[in-house]
């Protein structure tokens, strides 16, 4: 019989989490907590990073919140060598934090489209960059990019949104290439609608109510349902385990059949 904790070997090992205070990150912090992982919650929102710690540790799960702005690269080299300082390593780092703009081209202001880009695309740069030194010095590592569907595929009214995490998904593929060399695996999740504040915010800018209504025309895909965060968590932590030694540079979509 396989043991499967066995196989996946989580227990114990060291994440970073960055948007981890609410929607996908907050799901992603609370599944891998509950497989045993040490979760370090970075994020600006220090309230709501605090309640899903307390909700962690109250679950017996071992979690902490590192305070980082993951726009300004001293906050994520100090959250980087925080991690790795008070664990010894980092094994995992999981780049979530993202920004929705619902706007076209046109209507966008430079400021809006500056803050998405900052917070969804170049905080991957200097979270990874940050990291990866230290993941190099322990031999290996693991790094998922948390995309989209549009990733893969133009949407309405988010230009900004779109070259954001198109650019995510391209980066995956070039870090994976730069660092397979190093046991680096580098992957991209990619999810549709997801039951969210970041989804209630996109309907809002639209105009819409977050209603049921909203909310079945959203599950109108192949799986008839709108995704949940852990929909997103447990496809990251196989990324991130044992079970996927052989992955990476690929693009993961999880969306319900949304874009198949």
């Amino acid at each position: 019989m396989l043991n499967l904790n066995e196989l996946c070997n989580m227990e114990g090992k060291t994440a970073i989490v960055t948007g981890a205070a609410s929607g996908i990150g907050a799901g992603i912090a609370r599944f891998f907590s509950s497989a045993g992982v040490n979760v370090v919650i970075a994020d600006v929102n220090e309230d709501a990073a605090g309640k899903v710690v307390q909700e962690i540790k109250s679950a017996g799960g071992r979690a902490q919140f590192i305070k980082c702005d993951v726009t300004k690269e001293a906050d994520c080299k100090a959250a980087a060598d925080k991690t790795a300082a008070e664990h010894g390593k980092i094994d995992i780092l999981v780049n979530c934090a993202g920004v929705a703009r619902r706007k076209t081209v046109e209507e966008l202001s430079e400021a809006d489209w500056d803050l998405a880009l900052n917070v969804t695309l170049k905080s991957v740069f200097l979270m990874s960059k940050h990291v990866v030194p230290h993941m190099k010095k322990a031999g290996g590592g693991k790094i998922v990019n948390i995309g989209s569907g549009w990733s893969l595929k133009g949407g309405d009214h988010a230009v900004s949104y779109c070259a954001a995490k198109g650019g995510v998904w391209n980066m995956t593929r070039a870090m994976a290439i730069d660092h397979g060399p190093d046991n680096i695996n580098v992957n991209c999740v990619c999810p549709g609608d997801i039951d969210t504040p970041m989804l209630k915010s996109e309907c809002e800018q639209l105009g819409g109510v977050y209603d049921d209504k909203y909310k079945e025309e959203c599950a109108q895909r192949p799986m008839a349902r709108l995704g949940a965060p852990k929909d997103v968590a447990m496809c990251v932590f196989f990324l991130c385990s044992d079970m996927a030694p052989w992955v990476t540079g690929s693009s993961l979509v999880v969306d319900g059949g949304g874009i198949a």
